[in-house]
């Protein structure tokens, strides 16, 4: 075991089986991972993962990831940087040139750090709106809006429209559509064989969880909403196994070069004071202290993955209900297996 490494503690997997109560039984549930020096020190479901059918979560159990999903996209701009197809301080006109003239400032780094001041699409979906949108309405929508919440590059908002028009500049720079790129460079390579950006009548999710709401005391399924169908901001599925093998790959070059996990991790843009427990945003991870980390929400789902890379400890939280959120509860694990990690 190296010096930066979390020395191992004594712990009773029942400390965890009691702050994950609530979420066992027959209930919308979660899988919880603990991962210290590479090695998962807990491994466990809890609850269920379709409640129609009383499939029990486990370790294989596949959740839509939300904005977890960033991770992956800003990986795949990256991977396409070091094979020379662009660069990060490309204009996204040069790959979505259909993009207003306000955009015409606005770079792939500044997607990817949420600078850009690009709308947010959710708040311009068509009236009436049947179905979902896919990434490349979000294009569509953005080609309406020719303006920008401030001028790139000068602060921070979150963006989802960002995110997904990542999506959109990953296929016309690979030549592959964006799923097939996630699945042939990131997934397959990774032993991450039944994650997925999953796309409805394309392909299927193994073992997968269905989203619930909790409406007046009883448990509703609310799987999908209009903007679930969006890749790039959201629309990845995956389990505890597989964010184990792709943890492990954030620590040394089987995917990425060093450079580019340095990129990922260095401060981008400091953040808003309103973002509790976020000083600064990388490239697809927010950044606290040691801490680096990122939530997602969506109908029915809330997740978080949460890193000490010095101290080589990770707390992944997946969940198939629309409450609470899991950071906190992510923390509070962190605590039980390695009390100094957490700051």
């Amino acid at each position: 075991m190296s010096a930066a490494s979390v020395q191992p503690t004594p712990v009773d997997p029942g400390a965890v089986d009691a702050l994950m109560r609530d979420y066992a039984g027959d209930v919308p549930g979660a899988a919880v991972l603990v991962l210290r020096d590479g090695e998962p020190v807990l491994r466990r479901g809890y609850g269920l993962a379709h409640l129609e059918e009383g499939m029990p979560v486990d370790a294989r159990t596949n959740f839509r990831l939300a904005s977890v999903t960033k991770q992956f996209t800003a990986a795949s701009i990256l991977l396409l940087a070091e094979d020379g197809r662009l660069t990060l301080d490309d204009p996204v006109r040069r790959w979505l040139p259909s993009l207003p003239p306000a955009a015409d400032a606005v770079t792939l780094r500044h997607l990817l750090s949420h600078t850009s001041g690009l709308v947010d699409y959710e708040d311009h979906l068509p009236e009436g709106l049947q179905g979902q949108v896919h990434d490349i309405d979000v294009l569509r929508i953005l080609e309406g809006q020719d303006r920008t919440y401030f001028p790139p590059g000068s602060a921070y908002r979150y963006s989802n429209s960002g995110y997904a028009l990542l999506a959109l500049v990953v296929g016309e720079a690979s030549g592959s559509d964006f799923a097939s790129f996630l699945r042939q460079r990131i997934f397959a390579p990774l032993g991450m064989v039944n994650t997925v950006a999953h796309q409805d009548g394309v392909d299927t999710v193994a073992d997968r969880a269905y989203g619930y709401s909790l409406v007046d005391g009883r448990w509703v399924r609310t799987d999908q909403s209009p903007t679930s169908a969006v890749l790039g901001d959201g629309g990845i599925y995956s389990s505890i196994d597989d964010l184990a093998r792709w943890d492990a790959a954030l620590y040394d070059d089987r995917l990425l070069r060093p450079e580019s996990l340095r990129l990922m991790f260095t401060p981008a843009t400091t953040t808003p004071t309103g973002e509790d427990d976020v000083a600064h945003y990388g490239l697809g991870w927010r950044l606290q202290g040691e801490r680096v980390w990122h939530s997602g929400e969506s109908i029915g789902f809330r997740n978080v993955i949460v890193r000490w890379p010095r101290q080589r400890l990770t707390v992944v939280v997946l969940s198939n209900r629309n409450g609470p959120e899991p950071y906190p509860l992510a923390l509070e694990i962190a605590r039980i297996y390695a009390p100094a990690a957490t700051p």
